[in-house]
């Protein structure tokens, strides 16, 4: 039977667990996507950078969902509509380019994110540690393709293009936790449009212009990529219920 997924209470105040959960599915999600480089990176360095930062989200993951239940049945047992992860997460790796951009945008984001969690997760004071530098390695990369070369520029411009209409789902509340959105939205912006400007890529259009829309992975709603990267990273574990290493 799948693990029950926490909704909101009968008086209609949202259960401390959900937000958890999203946090938690982030993580896992973007471990997986991060986890099939593995044997296909551009150079060895790098398949161990982006093994390595797999890793610090399994473990994210693994003590966010070991604060809820059963971390197993979390992970391979709900289906598909049961997991609140952004849309972003899950976007396919693409190229190169497309990793990096959906990185840099989502670590810039999570590292915020637990600084103003520092009282309330526990693992919030060494997860950002662990984010800065993945929010630095993801800096590097789009400051040496996107002003690179003619080729490397246009990769790395094309993929933000393509990941900026996901971010916006990054600045809605998280069920159960007290967070201060604007100020989170504020310096995320500002950050991440530095990195790009000095990085001679364009920033795509501002949320004030309409360009910027929420997705709804929170809700459950995912696009049609996470349906299959799912049924794999479930495959082994549905295929021998109960087995152990």
């Amino acid at each position: 039977m799948s693990q029950a997924v926490p909704e909101t209470s009968a008086a209609g105040s949202p259960a401390p667990a959900a937000g958890t959960l999203a946090l938690a599915d982030d993580a896992l999600v973007l471990s997986h996507r991060l986890g099939e480089w593995a044997g296909h990176a551009p150079v060895l360095e790098e398949e161990v950078a982006l093994a390595n930062i797999a890793l610090d989200l399994l473990g994210q993951a693994r003590a966010l969902y070991a604060d809820l239940g059963d971390e197993d049945e979390l992970a391979f047992l709900r289906e598909e509509r049961a997991f609140r992860n952004c849309q972003l997460v899950e976007q396919p790796n693409g190229d190169f380019a497309v990793t990096l951009a959906r990185q840099l945008f989502f670590s810039t984001w999570q590292e915020l994110l637990y600084a103003q969690l520092l009282e309330s997760v526990p693992l919030a004071g060494k997860a950002v540690k662990e984010i800065a530098y993945h929010r630095d390695h993801a800096e590097h990369w789009t400051l040496r393709l996107g002003d690179g070369t003619e080729d490397s520029h246009a990769r790395m411009q094309a993929a933000v293009d393509g990941l900026w209409r996901f971010t916006g789902e990054l600045f809605q509340p998280l069920e159960g936790f007290d967070l201060d959105l604007d100020a989170l939205r504020a310096t995320w912006t500002e950050r991440v449009t530095g990195v790009l400007a000095r990085a001679t890529l364009t920033v795509p259009e501002t949320p004030q212009s309409g360009g910027w829309t929420a997705g709804a992975g929170r809700q459950g709603l995912h696009t049609e990529s996470f349906g299959r990267m799912l049924a794999e990273m479930q495959h082994l574990h549905r295929s021998h219920p109960g087995a152990t290493w």
